[in-house]
């Protein structure tokens, strides 16, 4: 397993910058650099309202894509900055706790992309882009999904620069390298994901267009996401070793449950069944009050 997501409580003990950084520093995940998974980051009423509101808005803020619904606050994004408008107040009470309990952003969030995805749908992977400063928080809402990481093609070019010529040649090591370094996150309901820098920078991000997907050895919070499962199932799970952290104390402990084979000896399968919601947060620090200044 590439590594797997602590569950302390996510909530900093102080506002400090230095504070903070350690808190963020305790949900960083897997191999890839600067990659943080807060599970439980909004309560399970944060969460309802927060759907509530998504699902409130006016018909004509929607846009409807192939693959999803989409919409747009804090304005329109150009290819030389943001075109910005007011984000409503249930959106930016997140934003800030977002900006300030993260401490990664350089300036608040000005622009959020929500997007609704029915079961079988996802997105293709991509980049977020340079208009954006190089880092994104994603809040999940709703249903659970798979997100992968795919190394983007200048990365594998130029590891197979720094190879050996005749290694360098082969299709074959191209395939079998971008294989190793792709890896997969479990987006549980309620969870934060933030990316930055390289993971930014050097990756893709996607999600397939599936019913179901495979929970194998890259998924890099197979833990986390077990460890929710048997608590929304209110039952003694079997065969899952659960490191969790002791919320008066800040230690991690590892426990084992039950008996017989161990996380990642069988084929698991996470089910979309619902709908899934997420805000996806980024800062835009080119900003625009009107077309005539672009």
């Amino acid at each position: 397993m590439v590594g797997a997501a602590p569950s302390p409580s996510p909530t900093p003990r102080s506002s400090s910058s230095a504070s903070s950084s350690a808190w963020l520093e305790r949900f960083r995940v897997g191999s890839l650099p600067t990659v943080y998974y807060v599970p439980d980051f909004v309560s399970a009423t944060e969460e309802a309202a927060l759907v509530q509101e998504v699902q409130g808005a006016p018909v004509a803020k929607w846009k409807t894509l192939k693959n999803r619904r989409l919409q747009n606050w804090g304005g329109v994004v150009h290819e030389k900055g943001l075109i910005s408008q007011p984000i409503p107040v249930w959106l930016s009470s997140v934003t800030e706790k977002i900006t300030k309990e993260t401490n990664l952003f350089p300036a608040p969030i000005n622009h959020v992309l929500v997007n609704e995805y029915m079961p079988g749908q996802g997105i293709t992977s991509h980049q977020d882009g340079p208009v954006y400063d190089p880092v994104v928080a994603i809040l999940s809402l709703g249903a659970p999904t798979l997100m992968h990481f795919t190394p983007h093609t200048r990365l594998t070019e130029t590891n197979k620069a720094e190879k050996s010529h005749e290694e360098a040649q082969t299709k074959e090591g191209e395939k079998e390298h971008r294989a190793e370094s792709t890896c997969s996150l479990v987006l549980m309901p309620g969870s934060l994901l933030v990316f930055k820098d390289s993971a930014y920078t050097d990756y893709l991000h996607g999600i397939d267009e599936a019913y179901e997907d495979l929970l194998d050895d890259k998924v890099m919070n197979l833990d986390a996401y077990r460890l929710h499962e048997r608590r929304k199932d209110g039952k003694q799970a079997e065969n899952i070793a659960v490191k969790r952290t002791d919320r008066e104390t800040g230690k991690r402990t590892d426990r084992e449950t039950g008996s017989g084979k161990g996380i990642g000896s069988e084929k698991d399968f996470l089910r979309r069944t619902g709908t899934r919601v997420s805000l996806t947060c980024r800062h835009v620090p080119k900003v625009y009050k009107n077309l005539l200044r672009l």
